[in-house]
């Protein structure tokens, strides 16, 4: 399977593909860090309307602008996350805001690294704004600053995932297992079965995404694409 949802293209139904807006009562709004704002010591806005007539004096200033943007990424992520406690997808107990929590909770009592709790808390981000293909957004996200082992489960996660519900609907289940030699099958595999398929449960004690903001920071600050590969 390539689609990457838990419903996709033609065999989705007409009530799965309704989307409600609901703020679950576990769902309390976070006081994000503010994204920070360049601080130019030049003055205006670049000269150019086409990138090509641009000047050097304009991409100077655009490169002394480029590092407080990129510094506040941790934030926008995180804003965008929260997002998914309005609107989500509906069926489920819960959102998929608190899905995430409880992903990335069950990863970190699980003693897991920086990179996996991260990875488990933004795997399914791009639900909202590309629910055919919402694990492309999580690995793009991801890509820079995580190791090819999260990359990897994050990317596929939605094949492996089937194994639990494609049957219900006449897919190959197993469709997994033509990924069985490939050296990140059994974290994908892990991933699923005691992170991601078991966290829709309202009754699961939590974290709040504050536990989360000093490690998603510590992942997206870091210098990009230094990650082992």
């Amino acid at each position: 399977m390539t689609r990457t949802g838990i419903f996709s293209g033609r065999q989705r139904t007409g009530i799965l593909r309704k989307i409600c807006c609901r703020m679950p009562p576990s769902a309390t709004p976070l006081a994000l860090p503010t994204v920070r704002k360049g601080t130019s010591t030049s003055t205006g806005w670049s000269s150019f309307t086409d990138m090509k007539s641009g000047t050097y004096e304009d991409y100077m200033l655009l490169r002394e602008l480029e590092g407080p943007f990129i510094a506040g990424t941790a934030a926008r992520v995180l804003r965008e996350l929260s997002a998914q406690a309005g609107e989500t997808l509906e069926g489920y107990q819960i959102s998929r805001y608190t899905h995430a929590l409880q992903t990335a909770t069950r990863a970190l009592r699980e003693g897991m690294d920086d990179d996996w709790v991260v990875t488990a808390l933004l795997h399914d981000i791009g639900d909202g704004l590309a629910p055919e293909n919402h694990a492309e957004i999580a690995t793009g996200i991801l890509r820079p600053f995580v190791r090819e082992e999260c990359l990897w489960t994050v990317e596929h996660h939605g094949e492996f995932q089937m194994y639990y519900y494609g049957h219900h609907y006449g897919w190959d289940r197993n469709q997994r297992d033509k990924y069985r030699d490939h050296p990140h099958y059994d974290a994908c595999v892990n991933f699923c079965e005691n992170w991601d398929q078991t966290s829709f449960d309202p009754a699961y004690d939590t974290e709040p995404l504050e536990t989360f903001v000093p490690a998603v920071t510590r992942v997206l600050s870091r210098p990009a694409w230094k990650q082992p590969r």
